[in-house]
């Protein structure tokens, strides 16, 4: 495809220049004495030019995207019709309470919703994404072992978690200590016991994990974590797995965040936006990032003065737009968020019985809302993951997240959601018993792709190294 300045042709589409404004006000040193350099075509031109390009990109409503742990669920369009209303769209983050109390009662409807989903005890809306979360509640328990008079050191990690959990605690000023999963996937228990001591401040964990897998022995956790007086850390990422079946109160965590750009449906692609509202039990509280939504005197205000507040996370209030959209999918689904945490968890294992044949599945056991299988048996054909995400492609599918968790060598994670059909479960589970069947009979076909997309098989190493970011060909 040519790009917009190969296809210029001289011709104005909307010429902003009038030849008979005078300029003589303006110092010459200002004024550009050749042309701008800009691309001339029609206005019609212009939008056929930017529809082909959107055309090359990849997106829910063009084709299947089950991106492991990412949660790419499809997101209703009701809910952006509501974002986009005039008075929160166009909202000033510097108006006085009073004159936005429309949003501040949204935004503590959806603080007493998000209380009820995860049983915290208080919420804050403030951060903008999952892995500003986390730092978040990092800091937070920081703060509260500092108010202690405790300098603990240490955040036990399981091997299995999201790379922003380690750097999470990283960044927060901890030491990162790795727990070993058992051979079901969970976390060991005697590693983790072999692991306490008065330095550890607290645990991270996903529940349902990385894996898929549902951390069987979380009370067990809990009680070794609060024995030792350390904290426990939810990461919300696998949230849309457990929706009205438990929440991280019952499993006894003290802090969570919840990705609402994943489990609550507002779109996310292309690194924004986000939203990772942060979660805490009652002795929490007043560590929350501020500003914290609160109803008093029959008006709606923002409480800046949280006695052991780590502070501002965000500028202004958070993402406002992702949390219209969010409360708005919540109230529509109403009670039937616990059918959307059944149906995600029946379409993943639907996929993985029909596909644990052809591909190995290292830890064969009931998976959640995602599940990990491996390509070891096609790398011995001499077909790779990365292959067989490539030839994905080919299908017009998105590739699955691949080479992680990283303790499952060659990983595939598969994560369809509930908002798919059972007609492109099954379109995607043929797919890939096909590609197993190409990599055993066929396997040029494979290292080949992608053979149908705008962009063909590449050099990814030298892609990497040395990018051609100029549209114009070398001499």
């Amino acid at each position: 495809m040519k790009t917009i300045f190969e296809k210029s042709n001289n011709v104005d589409g909307i010429n902003f220049f009038d030849e008979g404004m005078k300029t003589d006000f303006i110092s010459e040193k200002f004024l550009r004495a050749d042309k701008i350099g800009l691309p001339q075509m029609s206005e019609l031109e212009v939008l056929r030019h930017y529809k082909e390009l959107s055309d090359m990109n990849f997106c829910i409503e063009k084709g299947f995207y089950p991106l492991g742990s990412c949660t790419m669920k499809y997101n209703p369009k009701v809910n952006e019709m509501l974002a986009n209303l005039d008075g929160f769209l166009n909202i000033h983050p510097l108006l006085k309470d009073k004159d936005v109390q429309g949003a501040l009662h949204l935004m503590y409807n959806l603080q007493e919703v998000l209380k009820t989903i995860t049983g915290m005890d208080a919420i804050s809306l403030q951060p903008a994404a999952g892995a500003h979360g986390e730092f978040s509640g990092m800091m937070i328990v920081k703060k509260y072992f500092e108010v202690k008079g405790e300098n603990r050191k240490k955040v036990i990690i399981p091997d299995s978690a999201h790379g922003t959990n380690p750097a999470s605690a990283k960044m927060a000023g901890f030491d990162i200590i790795e727990v070993k999963s058992n051979e079901k996937g969970q976390v060991d228990i005697e590693a983790l016991k072999s692991l306490l001591d008065n330095d550890v401040a607290a645990i991270m964990m996903t529940n349902p994990n990385t894996l898929g897998i549902f951390e069987e022995n979380v009370l067990e956790i809990s009680e070794l974590m609060h024995k030792n007086g350390s904290l426990l850390y939810y990461d919300g990422a696998n949230f849309n797995a457990i929706m009205g079946y438990t929440n991280p109160k019952l499993m006894g965590f003290d802090i969570v965040h919840i990705n609402l750009h994943k489990t609550f449906s507002t779109p996310h692609g292309g690194g924004g936006p986000g939203a990772g509202p942060i979660g805490v039990v009652e002795n929490l509280k007043d560590f929350l990032p501020v500003p914290v939504v609160e109803f008093k005197d029959g008006l709606y205000h923002r409480n800046y003065n949280l006695i052991n507040s780590i502070g501002n996370a965000k500028g202004f209030f958070g993402n406002f737009g992702v949390l219209v959209r969010a409360y708005s999918y919540i109230l529509m689904m109403g009670d039937k968020l616990k059918r959307v945490s059944e149906d995600a968890v029946l379409n993943a294992n639907y996929i993985k019985e029909h596909l644990k044949g052809k591909y190995k599945l290292p830890y064969d056991e009931p998976c959640m809302h995602e599940f990990v299988i491996s390509g070891d048996k096609q790398k011995e054909k001499g077909v790779s993951t990365l292959n067989i995400a490539k030839r994905l492609m080919d299908s017009n599918i998105h590739p699955p997240t691949i080479y992680f968790p990283l303790i499952v060598h060659e990983a595939i994670m598969v994560e369809p959601t509930e908002t798919e059909s059972k007609q492109r479960l099954d379109e995607f589970i043929n797919i890939m018993l096909k590609i197993a069947d190409e990599a055993d009979n066929n396997p040029e076909i494979i290292l080949s792709a992608p053979n149908t997309t705008t962009i063909k098989k590449i050099d990814e190493t030298l892609a990497a190294r040395k990018p051609n970011l100029s549209f114009r060909t070398e001499e």
